[in-house]
């Protein structure tokens, strides 16, 4: 995988990461309010692949390496 990226796509992966961050929030904020089963599993279903997903992407970020825009 080539880890050159502009700076446009690595704020982008930046911003991926904050949403998949503020969802998971809100999932795990449910878990507390909500009495179904069911929707209670599908929360920490979300929660767990949210974490899979922001640890993917913090991989990404921490083999970046910033080059020229190529917009």
């Amino acid at each position: 995988m080539n880890s050159d990226y502009a700076l446009h796509e690595m704020l982008e992966v930046h911003e991926i990461a904050a949403f998949k961050t503020v969802c998971m929030t809100k999932s795990k904020t449910m878990q507390a309010l909500v009495t179904d089963p069911e929707l209670i599993q599908i929360l920490q279903q979300d929660v767990h692949v949210s974490q899979q997903q922001l640890q993917e992407l913090a991989g990404v970020l921490s083999k970046a390496t910033l080059t020229g825009d190529k917009t």
